[in-house]
């Protein structure tokens, strides 16, 4: 596998589509990351981190619907930077997703966070996705 992030990205998009409650993702340091980010933003119900017969384990990911339309919390999930074309950014140039209203998650010397933190910290980096 070339990009485990896209992978792990649309391993929660087929989940969403089809409409399961819980979904398992093979895990590693910036899969850990990045679901941490989208429970603190609210875009999933819950995670856990599960040791298993696979060095790294696994991620199991609660994901968050609406209780009454059983509409997904998460709208889209765009993999920005990919392993043939990287995409960078600075603070200054910081990318707002749909207004305001989405995230973009950055990789930058700091650690894996929002583009709302980076931009506060005033720090770049890659820009791995868009989740909105």
């Amino acid at each position: 596998m070339t990009d485990p992030i896209a992978d792990y990205l649309t391993r929660l998009r087929n989940a969403i589509r089809a409409g399961h409650r819980v979904v398992e993702i093979p895990s590693s340091k910036m899969k850990k990351e990045i679901t941490k980010i989208l429970f603190e933003q609210g875009y999933i119900l819950n995670y856990k981190f599960v040791e298993g017969p696979t060095p790294s384990g696994t991620i199991k990911i609660a994901l968050k619907y609406d209780p009454v339309d059983k509409v997904s919390a998460i709208k889209n999930l765009h993999r920005v930077s990919r392993p043939g074309l990287r995409q960078y950014t600075g603070y200054k140039d910081m990318p707002r997703v749909l207004n305001g209203l989405g995230i973009a998650i950055l990789s930058t010397s700091y650690g894996v966070m929002t583009n709302k933190e980076a931009k506060d910290r005033k720090i770049g980096g890659e820009v791995l996705c868009y989740v909105y």
